[in-house]
């Protein structure tokens, strides 16, 4: 297993309005390790754990073409003795076709190049099943972690802190990560949650893993502490302005923090747009928890500060 002692809680400061700075504590998951790095290894250790007590012979996961979730389930599966298929949506693409691609390949993962069709109904349980079938041996995990194994893993994000945070900040794609802070955190404690997609899915999709991680079919008394963001995104999933390039460099020059374009850095800057309409108050002790996903950084590198610095290990070796 990977050690997450190292996922350290630093002070930092947020800079806002007219010089002004609000601290707050971030949990530096982004330092569990270079490639299973932030929430991706919370998401795969109890999915890992399934597979070895079932007998498995690997995993089985899928995703798009740069897929943090695809390389960090190589890279773990290469630590830890298992075998790994890669499904990848896009039967025109091959194992060299982009560096994520690369990676997994570089980890020993088998990558399968499907038709986008066959991904439309990857959440319907008719489609783990047959992928059940097609491929006994290995232990078949959601795209991006999703699910109640994931949940768990990243309830222990917050085991790891102290109880008394009135705010918890995080970015999000499937809401798993969310889910977990969520049911883990203290009843006391608002749990704001920025998707970096388009569309109103994470409510519906959060309630429903809380809902079955408790076996319960009403968990509103979770869900009033939820707030989502969900015009946060820039525009669009993976949408980069200049002015978000220069948010993600002041925050490294001012905090050490490094922040990734796609996820964390639009987290942090709602963070900062809250603390300035008052949302977040002076008395009010905030924790944002960093999820990794440095490696999508990489097509920005000579604009980013900690990348052209080489101060931040960011993905993998052969990338830097």
């Amino acid at each position: 297993m990977l050690d997450t002692s190292r996922s350290i809680i630093q002070r930092v400061s947020v800079p806002y309005g007219d010089s002004h700075s609000f601290f707050i504590d971030v949990k530096r998951d982004d330092l569990i390790d270079p490639v299973v790095s932030g929430n991706k290894w919370r998401k795969l250790k109890y999915n890992v754990l399934k597979a070895k007590e079932l007998g498995k012979k690997g995993i089985l996961t899928f995703g798009g073409a740069y897929s943090n979730h695809l390389v960090a389930t190589a890279r773990a599966c290469q630590l830890l003795g298992l075998q790994a298929i890669g499904l990848v949506r896009g039967e025109e693409l091959n194992a060299q076709s982009n560096l994520t691609l690369q990676a997994c390949t570089e980890y020993g993962m088998q990558l399968l190049f499907k038709p986008r069709s066959l991904f439309r109904n990857r959440y319907n349980p008719d489609f783990f099943t047959q992928l059940s079938k097609e491929y006994p041996d290995y232990f078949i995990v959601a795209e991006g972690g999703r699910g109640v194994l994931g949940l768990m893993g990243c309830q222990e994000i917050v085991q790891e802190t102290p109880d008394n945070y009135t705010d918890i900040y995080l970015a999000a794609g499937t809401g798993t990560t969310a889910a977990g802070v969520l049911l883990e955190s203290n009843s006391n404690t608002r749990i704001h949650v920025i998707s970096a997609l388009k569309g109103n899915f994470l409510e519906k999709d959060i309630r429903s893993m809380i809902s079955e991680a408790l076996g319960l079919e009403n968990v509103d008394t979770y869900m009033s502490r939820l707030i989502i963001e969900e015009d946060a995104h820039f525009g669009k999933f993976a949408h980069v302005t200049p002015e978000l390039l220069n948010f993600i460099n002041l925050i490294y020059d001012v905090d050490g923090l490094p922040l990734d374009p796609i996820y964390t850095s639009k987290a942090f800057y709602q963070l900062k747009i809250d603390i300035e309409n008052t949302l977040i108050r002076a008395d009010d002790n905030v924790l944002f928890i960093h999820t990794g996903g440095l490696q999508g950084a990489l097509p920005w590198s000579n604009q980013l500060n900690y990348i052209m610095q080489k101060a931040v290990s960011v993905g993998n070796d052969f990338l830097r």
